[in-house]
């Protein structure tokens, strides 16, 4: 029979069943190898898809794999522990080799707004002083809305929110070549829109922080060393 680890494998590798629920036994280290052998991007796309979860899969085709990728997700713990500790309001998750951290929009925002409330700038002040702690990684900033209005309308506010705490970040020193934003509309609820509780989850921002270049050649040399 196989091992799970080996069916994670197999069902990633060959993009035919994908089931993130199957390899919940498996530590960082196994599901690493696993992304890895069946490609990160491709099938971070195609689980991004089937769960809903953009940010899930947006990460996982960022995954090197592998012992690298063990050196990277203990870095990766460590940022996630400062943010959970030291932003007010900031949600923070653990994703293999990333982190997303997610903020209700009202938070960061006015209700039906895009600029950044007065309140929200120490949010985010608190959280650039840990990104700047660790330059090499990468940030992907979603917007996403709830399902009431127009598509049109809720794209073009995603949109704005999205690119708004992305040019607040670049004006308080976070490198532009880190941000990357993206807006979902209303196209990718995470909650129920059937509640007003879940409709006020929904309209939220997510960063999605990754490794760069630079990290991910780092974790490998550091790999090699421990051989």
């Amino acid at each position: 029979m196989l091992t799970t680890f080996k069916k994670c494998v197999l069902s990633l590798g060959l993009l035919s069943v994908i089931t993130v629920t199957s390899c919940d036994s498996m530590n960082k280290t196994q599901k690493g190898a696993a992304i890895g052998t069946g490609g990160g991007a491709v099938v971070g796309g195609i689980i991004g898809r089937a769960t809903g979860n953009t940010a899930l899969g947006a990460i996982i085709g960022a995954t090197v794999g592998g012992v690298a990728g063990a050196v990277i997700g203990k870095q990766m713990d460590k940022q996630a522990e400062e943010i959970k500790n030291e932003v007010p309001g900031a949600k923070v998750e653990r994703v293999e080799e990333g982190i997303v951290v997610e903020f209700s929009s009202a938070v960061l925002f006015g209700f039906d707004q895009s600029n950044i409330s007065a309140a929200a700038q120490k949010t985010l002040d608190d959280l650039i002083i840990i990104l700047k702690k660790y330059p090499d990684t990468d940030l992907e900033i979603q917007g996403h809305t709830d399902n009431k209005g127009t598509e049109k309308y809720n794209q073009g506010l995603s949109e704005k929110r999205a690119s708004t705490v992305s040019n607040y970040l670049s004006a308080h020193g976070i490198a532009l070549e880190r941000l990357s934003t993206i807006g979902y509309g209303l196209t990718k609820p995470k909650y129920t829109n059937d509640t007003e509780a879940g409709r006020a989850q929904n309209r939220r921002v997510e960063f999605l922080i990754t490794a760069n270049e630079k990290m991910k050649a780092d974790a490998e040399k550091q790999a090699k060393q421990g051989q």
